[in-house]
C-alpha cells in the first residue's frame, strides 16, 4: 500500500533497520534492537547529567526492579520528577534504549528522570510489567527527599507500549489510591488489544509497527491467562477498555498519521476529555510509528519541541 509520507521522512525510509521479523522471535529482536541502540547512543552528550543505576524493591513476591536515575548536576533545590517507561511492544527495550530520551529530558527540563527496566513479555506477561512500573512510581513518590524532587510534581511518561503502560500506571494509582501523578505523557500509545480501529485494520505494512506486530505484542503481553480481544481482558492491561476515566491526571497524547495505533490514541484522548480530564491531542501528518527516530526532519523537530513545551507547562517549570 502507498502512503503519503512527509517528503523528508520518505527520503530516509531506506535507512530504517530491517524489522521484517518484527517481534516474532523476541530474543533475536532484542539483539537486533541492542545493535541499533548502541549506534544511536555512541554520540550522546551526557555532560551536565549525573547518571546512576540502582535496584529498588519490586512488587510483592517479585524480584527487585532495576532503574536508572538521571539528575541535573549540582542540583540544589527540589525539582519535578518524570517516571520514564520505555516502549518496545512489551517485548523489547531496556535502560540503554532510553539513554538519549532520558538525557534530553533531564537536560532540557532540569528534572530528575527515573527510567524503569520492567520485566518483558513473553517471559513475564501481564500484570508483571505493569506492577514493576507501579513499584517504581511508589518508590519515586516515597523517596522525594533522597532524589531532591517535588512529590507534588511527578509525571509519568511513555512512548508506544510505554505509553500504554504509563496510562495503565495512572489507572492503577487512581484505583489503589496510590501516589499522586500530576501529568501523563502518552506518546503514540499502545492501548487496545481488540485491534478493531480503522487505522489498525488498514495499516498492515507500515514501517516500524504494523498490525502483525500488534497481534504478537498483545498475545505475548496477555500470555496464557487472557486471549487478545476476549471480553475478560482487564482494563489495567488494555487501558482503552476503561469505562471510568474520571479523576485521572491531565494528559497529552500524540499520534502519527500512518500508525496502526493512531485511532486508539485519538479515541483514548476523546474518552479522557469526555470524562472531564484536561487533555491535549496532536496527530502529526505524514508520519509513521517511530518516525521521530529521524530527528532531522522538520516534523520530528516540531514533535520534539512540543514535547518539551508540554512538559515544561505541565510541571510548572519556569525557564
Amino acid at each position: 500500500m502507498n502512503y503519503n509520507y512527509d517528503p523528508e521522512l520518505a527520503s530516509l525510509l531506506e535507512f530504517l533497520p530491517d524489522v521484517s521479523l518484527g517481534i516474532s522471535e523476541p530474543v533475536k529482536a532484542r539483539a537486533g534492537f541492542l545493535e541499533l541502540v548502541a549506534q544511536l547512543n555512541a554520540d550522546i552528550d551526557q555532560h551536565g547529567v549525573a547518571i546512576h543505576n540502582r535496584s529498588i524493591p519490586g512488587p510483592t513476591g517479585a524480584p527487585d526492579v532495576a532503574i536508572r536515575l538521571y539528575s541535573p548536576e549540582g542540583l540544589e533545590q527540589a525539582v519535578p520528577a518524570i517516571l520514564h517507561i520505555h516502549g518496545g511492544g512489551f517485548v523489547i527495550g531496556d535502560l540503554d534504549s532510553e539513554l538519549g530520551s532520558c538525557v534530553a529530558l533531564c537536560r532540557h527540563l532540569g528534572v530528575v528522570v527515573v527510567s524503569v527496566d520492567y520485566r518483558l513479555a513473553p517471559e513475564t506477561p501481564y500484570p508483571g510489567p505493569l506492577e514493576d512500573c507501579y513499584a517504581a512510581l511508589e518508590w519515586v513518590s516515597s523517596n522525594s527527599a533522597q532524589l531532591s524532587t517535588d512529590p507534588t510534581r511527578i509525571a509519568v511518561f511513555g512512548q508506544s507500549a510505554g505509553g500504554g503502560l504509563a496510562a495503565a500506571t495512572c489507572l492503577l494509582a487512581k484505583d489503589r489510591d496510590g501516589p499522586a501523578i500530576c501529568f501523563q505523557y502518552l506518546g503514540i500509545p499502545e492501548l487496545d488489544d481488540r485491534l478493531q480501529t480503522p487505522s489498525m485494520q488498514r495499516f498492515v505494512d507500515t514501517p516500524m509497527w504494523n498490525r502483525p506486530n500488534a497481534e504478537l505484542s498483545w498475545d505475548f503481553y496477555l500470555g496464557d491467562q487472557y486471549q487478545r480481544g476476549a471480553d475478560d481482558v482487564p482494563y489495567h492491561a488494555a487501558p482503552a477498555r476503561a469505562e471510568d476515566l474520571t479523576g485521572l491526571p491531565p494528559a497529552y497524547i500524540s499520534t502519527m498519521e500512518f500508525d496502526p495505533l493512531r485511532d486508539e490514541g485519538v479515541q483514548y484522548a476523546l474518552n479522557l476529555m469526555q470524562a472531564g480530564v484536561a487533555t491535549e491531542l496532536h496527530s502529526f501528518p505524514g508520519t509513521f510509528h517511530g518516525s521521530a527516530l529521524f530527528s532531522t526532519a522538520q516534523v520530528s523537530q516540531r514533535e520534539s519541541a512540543e514535547m518539551f513545551a508540554v512538559l515544561r507547562r505541565a510541571l510548572h517549570i519556569e525557564h
